[in-house]
């Protein structure tokens, strides 16, 4: 397996093209789940929303142990392929390792817009051999290009079945920017026994001040937030098989031992499902 080597203390790689007076959202997530790459604006953006919402950091604890949780399933059925589109700053651990750790030979396609993220992400792009992975600086407003991206096809081989991976990346594509036909098009690419894994933010568990938290600290940031709810959230799985339990971060069929949370109870901001393509 390959590992991401973390930058010394204090030290964060910042790509000439970077504007750090602007929130990004994966820099705020790295903040949440308290990390260290991120910088003043992204953290003045995030202490508005957890003013607001303090149990937030909860939620992502949650999203992350979906993530790893997913991943691990998937990969016991056979998945041996994940495109991980909208992956953020590379947190261990990551896909990969999860993948790898039910079968080494796990492949992944790893895409995000941040250049920031793609600079941490290099070290992941050495691994050679039946497991490695890729890196493409692409966005999911245009679909075509992550299907098309050289780096995407040296690892997914599209005629086999595979996993599709959006993970809190959603809520960031406005209405405006069509998100149901961006998943269509992607899973209309995917091959029967594909899956897709994907979470979403919404306000259903507090509405009042899930939408405060989301304009406090995404109005001015890379992109807004868009909290939808639930019956929304699982339009993005029709057409496809619902695996049970259905829509809930509380994700775990298997019964592994997983970080559950147990303290934030019921006000989870987010809703995480996993459909297998017929």
């Amino acid at each position: 397996m390959t590992s991401l080597p973390k930058p010394d203390e204090g030290e964060i790689l910042v790509p000439e093209e970077i504007d750090t007076s602007i929130p990004h959202t994966a820099r705020m997530y790295d903040y949440f789940l308290g990390g260290k790459d991120n910088f003043p604006a992204d953290r003045a953006a995030a202490e508005r929303v957890l003013k607001v919402a303090p149990e937030l950091p909860l939620t992502l604890r949650l999203n992350r142990a979906f993530l790893h949780t997913a991943v691990r399933w998937t990969a016991r059925r056979g998945i041996r392929q994940f495109l991980d589109i909208g992956t953020g700053i590379p947190t261990t651990p990551n896909t990969h390792d999860s993948a790898q750790s039910i079968a080494p030979e796990c492949r992944v396609a790893y895409v995000d817009n941040d250049p920031i993220v793609l600079a941490h992400a290099r070290a992941l792009m050495g691994a050679k051999g039946a497991g490695r992975t890729t890196f493409t600086r692409a966005d999911l407003r245009d679909p075509q290009a992550i299907l098309d991206a050289p780096a995407v096809r040296e690892v997914i081989d599209f005629g086999q079945p595979l996993a599709l991976m959006l993970i809190s990346i959603l809520h960031f594509i406005k209405d405006e920017e069509k998100p149901y036909e961006i998943v269509r098009q992607l899973v209309d690419a995917l091959p029967s026994g594909s899956y897709l894994l994907l979470t979403h933010a919404s306000a259903d568990s507090d509405p009042v001040r899930a939408k405060q938290a989301g304009e406090e600290g995404w109005r001015n940031a890379s992109a807004p937030i868009t909290l939808r709810p639930r019956d929304e959230i699982a339009a993005f799985f029709d057409g496809l098989e619902m695996v049970p339990p259905g829509l809930t971060l509380r994700w775990n069929p298997d019964g592994e031992d997983i970080d559950q949370v147990p303290e934030l109870g019921d006000r989870i901001l987010g809703y995480g499902g996993v459909a297998r393509k017929p």
